[in-house]
């Protein structure tokens, strides 16, 4: 594969960002998202989030890493909860990190700075006091080298505080979703498609940050149930968010409708309808002071 670097330039009002060249997947258009309708609709991630946020201790002048920040709505807690410190923002959506920055600089220039990058190939060694990540672990498949790559770029001593989708997550939805896509018309669009996401029970997640080098390893698995007011939000919700690499798989819009509109009527039948049956899985560890 292609080593593509690009560098991301500060405005003229902001100090430059000192990582300048990072590396990017060759095909970011099928990594971008909606992100100005990912800031309205993200309410269920920025909850979950906030509560990750809520067990880390902070000095207040720390370097954090936001691994996965979307928007900047959990960044801006962060930088808030670290008055004196620095804050970098990564992402592997370009459309993301434009809407953070739009939303973060006017109030945070000079102590936050944002990287397009693949969770496995960041460019960093021993850079960070933290990483902090909230919904974005379980879409990169290879959590072992995720985990070695978030080793790698925290300083000795440094700890890591996650959360991502895990173990029986989004069981009924995506169950759902698999019968329709194994039916026709939908089936010639969907011949060897792989599953787009990770979602590992805590003891292996254990099992991995261990073989990465991590000490003090705490995992666990909670539920997460989310339910929606009506048929709208909650439409709009699993096409934007949830399937959207699924739908782009449908060429026709009519029968991406379709799609999303029978999976709607039958999250209506549930009780209570409109429901997702979310499971989250929190990931903590630290880097050993010695040796590391």
């Amino acid at each position: 594969m292609t080593n593509n670097l690009r560098y991301q330039s500060a405005p003229a009002n902001e100090e430059r960002p000192t990582t300048e060249v990072f590396p990017v997947p060759e095909s970011p258009d099928s990594r971008e998202w909606n992100a100005a309708l990912y800031h309205q609709i993200s309410a269920p991630q920025v909850s979950w989030g906030k509560k990750v946020l809520a067990r880390i201790s902070l000095r207040g002048d720390e370097t954090v890493l936001d691994a996965g920040c979307g928007t900047g709505r959990l960044t801006r807690d962060l930088l808030e909860a670290l008055p004196r410190g620095h804050v970098v923002g990564l992402d592997l959506s370009q459309n993301m990190l434009d809407a953070a920055r739009a939303y973060l600089a006017p109030d945070f220039s000079g102590r936050v700075e944002f990287v397009c990058c693949d969770l496995l190939d960041m460019p960093f060694e021993q850079r960070f006091d933290g990483i902090f990540s909230s919904a974005s672990f379980h879409w990169v498949l290879d959590h072992d080298r995720l985990f070695r790559s978030l080793h790698r770029a925290l300083r000795p001593g440094a700890w890591l505080c996650a959360q991502c989708g895990g173990g029986k997550n989004l069981d009924r939805l995506l169950g759902r979703v698999h019968t329709l896509i194994a039916a026709q018309p939908y089936a010639q669009h969907f011949a060897g498609y792989p599953f787009p996401w990770e979602f590992s029970d805590a003891e292996t997640a254990a099992s991995r940050l261990r073989r990465a080098r991590f000490e003090e390893i705490e995992t666990s698995l909670e539920e997460a149930p989310t339910k929606f007011p009506n048929a709208q939000e909650f439409q709009q919700f699993v096409e934007s968010v949830i399937l959207r690499n699924h739908l782009d798989r449908i060429p026709d819009r009519a029968l991406r409708d379709q799609f999303l509109a029978e999976l709607t009527r039958q999250a209506a039948s549930d009780n209570p309808a409109f429901l997702l049956d979310y499971w989250r899985l929190n990931l903590q560890g630290r880097k050993s002071a010695v040796g590391a």
